[in-house]
């Protein structure tokens, strides 16, 4: 077609009523599904939300579970330590890093300089389209205390026999360490 021809058909749809009101009706309907199309992927990105925190919450519950089973796998190869019980509490749950892009500027107004840093989230589009930031990795929380309960936990060559093994294993102080006996 060529550009008068085109001009034309504008005209003669512009110029008839009823083409008028089929192309305002057509814009209507493209409107509305872009808007229920937004509502749609709002939700989504919601329950994305969502799963993602309760994946790491779990993820945190198992090692939790983890470090207890193998510190009480290592604890029942010490000689006096039978029958051990382990529970380790966190500090915190799961921390995640995401990258971020740092811009630094720097004004000079007569004698004064000013330094103004701005920070942002890198992001990432998802195969839906949603954005999110991206992630670089995931922190482990820190472990704030343990206790063991043992039969002869009572003993203090054994207390620190464990203590020891406690620390050197989870890397904490002692003072997180508690050892007590059982019958």
């Amino acid at each position: 077609m060529k550009k008068d021809e085109s001009k034309n058909l504008f005209t003669k749809l512009a110029e008839n009523p009823s083409a008028r009101k089929g192309i305002v009706a057509i814009g209507i309907l493209g409107i509305l599904l872009i808007f229920l199309s937004g509502l749609f992927q709002n939700t989504n990105s919601d329950a994305d939300a969502s799963v993602s925190s309760q994946d790491s919450a779990v993820n945190v519950a198992e090692y939790t579970d983890a470090l207890q089973q193998e510190l009480q796998e290592l604890l029942s190869k010490i000689s006096g330590a039978e029958d051990a019980s382990v529970m380790i509490t966190l500090e915190k749950d799961a921390e995640q890093v995401y990258a971020t892009e740092e811009k630094k500027s720097t004004k000079t107004d007569g004698d004064t300089m000013d330094d103004d840093a701005e920070t942002n989230y890198i992001l990432v589009k998802d195969s839906d389209g949603s954005q999110k930031a991206l992630k670089i990795t995931e922190v482990l929380p820190v472990v704030q205390g343990v206790v063991v309960i043992c039969k002869g936990g009572d003993d203090p060559q054994l207390q620190q026999k464990i203590t020891d093994a406690v620390t050197t294993a989870l890397h904490i102080s002692s003072a997180r360490v508690c050892v007590i006996g059982s019958e």
